[in-house]
């Protein structure tokens, strides 16, 4: 299928006619109503957990639905019977873009920026799930749209608004540790394929539109066990390996607590490139500029993988404790801070002993553990912010610089134990042939 440019795409879909300003308009009418209508952009399983959380707000309508796999949209129909339904998002869009206020993106990760970004042009609030974006220039493109057009945004990390991450960011920028000057962070998770591409092709499933489902990513035939549904986060076409996955989350945290930017080198340990999958084993170590929280600069190692992290004797523990299976660990002049993820207490650690906290001083009430009711926070926050009666914690000005951050890690996987110079203001590489990967040529479909 033919390639064209992004801005190409959005003329395509028929968005050029449309103007600007619509946003506070359509706000407005939600609030004076006093519900939110929603659409629903991907049900499968982070969708459906999305419609759950997003439809058990008491002011939400759920309104449509729109599935590739005619599977997922039947099981997210019967619990919403009077939403109507649809195959293709852009045909949503555009045939419900007067009864609708907020759109929920809960895709594979390729199709992220083109839902939002159709759906922002149409002025309506959008919940994205994480990471962001498939690319650096569409988290970009995002943020910029976001603010334009003053709309109410929140990337789906749940997690940002657990009680035990809320804890940890008050305790460092307490000085709990004194200034910062590394992060670990690791998951042994592996969205990562070390095999070759495959060959061939298997009959597409007669409850899948593998065209819709491909989107603007390249066209390959389809292969049974390689990308619908859930395998897809290992392949670069679609996915961002397990840094888009649960660094996003594990980065967090850190990121939000040391208030940091995006950094200015990256490199990534890995095997080489394929051009397929992401490499199964990353090690991505980051140079970010200091910031009142941090020593001058900060450094920030990500471990992935069967195996992760690496020993090192910042992350060794009182005791012999073994290591939570997933999580981060803070080094300052005056101790580490141990972050497990998620749904467990931070941990000081000083000259080699657990140390108590005065975490009551913080305000913060009983620590919570129960995931149902914590994560349905974050999209009540969403839901509450757009009718005018909270803010969000994870908008688009702040879950794009996570997710460029993240990307740039991805990046670097393609130049193995390269040090790679990252020129914020410029958004581009030093070394110029990384970056053909900052941006993608969307497919005609």
């Amino acid at each position: 299928m033919k390639n064209i440019a992004r801005r190409e795409f959005f003329k395509k879909s028929g968005l050029v006619v449309l103007g600007l300003g619509m946003a506070p308009t359509l706000i407005a009418q939600a609030r004076k109503n006093g519900r939110l209508r929603t659409a629903h952009i991907g049900l499968g399983g982070m969708g459906m957990a999305d419609l759950d959380a997003i439809s058990s707000h008491a002011l939400v309508d759920v309104v449509a639905l729109c599935d590739v796999d005619s599977s997922a949209l039947a099981k997210a129909k019967a619990l919403h019977p009077n939403a109507k339904i649809y195959v293709d998002y852009r045909t949503m869009l555009n045939e419900l873009k007067n009864d609708i206020d907020a759109v929920i993106v809960s895709t594979p990760d390729h199709t992220h920026a083109p839902a939002s970004l159709m759906a922002m042009k149409l002025d309506k609030q959008v919940y994205c799930q994480k990471p962001l974006t498939h690319h650096v220039s569409e988290a970009r493109a995002m943020k910029k749209m976001a603010e334009k057009k003053n709309l109410i945004t929140q990337m789906g990390i749940q997690v940002h608004s657990f009680y035990d991450y809320k804890l940890a960011t008050l305790l460092i920028q307490s000085g709990i540790i004194g200034k910062v000057h590394t992060v670990r962070a690791w998951s042994p998770k592996n969205w990562g394929y070390d095999g070759p591409a495959p060959t061939g092709s298997d009959p597409v499933p007669s409850n899948l539109d593998w065209n819709l489902w491909q989107g603007t990513a390249a066209e390959r035939p389809y292969k049974e066990g390689y990308y619908h549904p859930g395998n897809w986060r290992k392949i670069m076409d679609y996915g961002c390996g397990t840094l888009g996955d649960m660094g996003v989350h594990i980065f967090d945290t850190p990121y939000n607590a040391l208030e940091l930017d995006v950094p200015m080198t990256i490199v990534n340990e890995c095997r080489q490139p394929t051009g397929f999958g992401f490499p199964e084993n990353n090690t991505v170590t980051y140079e970010f500029p200091g910031t009142k929280y941090t020593a001058d600069t900060l450094k920030w190692v990500w471990y992935d993988g069967e195996g992760a992290p690496a020993s090192h004797t910042d992350l060794a523990l009182p005791n012999g404790d073994a290591l939570p299976d997933q999580g981060a660990m803070f080094m300052g002049e005056k101790g580490r801070l141990l972050l497990p993820h998620f749904q467990q207490l931070p941990r000081l650690i000083v000259d080699g002993q657990y140390q108590k906290m005065d975490i009551e001083s913080f305000n913060l009430g009983a620590p919570v553990k129960d995931y149902d009711s914590e994560s349905k926070k974050h999209y009540h926050q969403f839901v509450d912010a757009c009718l005018g009666k909270d803010e969000c914690s994870a908008p688009f000005s702040y879950s794009a610089r996570l997710t460029e951050t993240i990307l740039l890690g991805v990046i670097a996987g393609r130049f193995p134990n390269q040090t790679l110079h990252w020129d914020s203001k410029k958004a581009k590489f030093a070394e110029k042939g990384a970056n053909q990967f900052l941006d993608g040529k969307y497919r005609k479909f």
